[in-house]
């Protein structure tokens, strides 16, 4: 029973694949990305913590600042790439099918979202950098589920559906990261910078922001036909809304109750 089950799970998802991209690295089989994401989680919450108990925190003042400069690089082409190829234009706002072609445009595309994907793995080191620095306050269940969920997400984007309606929240997510990442390689610049950071708690208000926008932009597939697959929005809205109450709770805890404190 259980083995006709996953038989008949791999043959429809097999119907799915792109083949444009199933050979690319990571692509071809869940178990790669599976296995960084298991090792991440290992490190995180067991290995790592332990490794540090008696040790004192690694400073890695140049390591962050190259690593949050390369991330704001990565974003920007992302963001940029985003707006040529696709939104400024040849994208429709309102309804995209994915395009399997194998035209310069498609493909094109589909490196971008390869690259996206890429992007979402190589964050993984920012946890990574606050269990060496013991940042362990950093360290909640919304930076961990955030950073779990959005690799295997784009690693479906990239085996199934490389393009079209779903690509969007890739989009609006990319530019939120040039705005967080900058803020990190300044503050990982030393004290003299932080007159420059007063700006922290909007980066948490844009976040909220981008998934409201993911969620409305993700609901037009209910009522339109896309060629896009329906069944994404009963994961990517729930997803929206569950993300935005993460983070509009952490805004309440860092921000709300801080000022409260302070007029008390």
């Amino acid at each position: 029973m259980f083995a006709s089950i996953v038989y008949n799970f791999l043959i429809l998802t097999g119907k799915f694949l792109d083949p444009r991209t199933n050979t690319w690295f990571l692509i071809r089989h869940p178990l790669p990305p599976l296995t960084i994401l298991g090792l991440y989680l290992y490190f995180v919450l067991s290995w790592g913590p332990k490794f540090m108990k008696n040790r004192k925190p690694y400073e890695m003042k140049y390591v962050l600042v190259i690593y949050n400069f390369l991330q704001v690089l990565v974003s920007i082409w992302l963001f940029l790439e985003s707006l040529d190829g696709c939104w400024l234009g040849k994208y429709s706002w309102k309804c995209e099918p994915v395009d399997r072609s194998y035209s310069p445009h498609a493909l094109r595309v589909a490196r971008g979202v390869y690259i996206y994907f890429l992007a979402k793995i190589s964050e993984l080191l920012d946890t990574v950098f606050f269990v060496l620095r013991k940042k362990d306050n950093q360290i909640t269940f919304l930076h961990i589920y955030h950073h779990t969920v959005m690799p295997m997400v784009s690693w479906g984007a990239t085996k199934y559906f490389p393009g079209g309606h779903g690509i969007f929240i890739g989009f609006i997510n990319s530019f939120v990261h040039i705005i967080m990442y900058t803020y990190y390689m300044l503050a990982a610049m030393g004290p003299r910078y932080q007159k420059f950071l007063w700006w922290k708690k909007y980066i948490t208000t844009m976040q909220m922001l981008q998934f409201c926008i993911a969620f409305i932009h993700s609901s037009q597939l209910i009522f339109r036909d896309c060629g896009y697959p329906r069944w994404s929005i009963f994961f990517t809205m729930p997803n929206a809304i569950f993300f935005y109450y993460l983070f509009a709770d952490f805004y309440k805890q860092a921000y709300d109750k801080k000022k409260a404190r302070k007029e008390d």
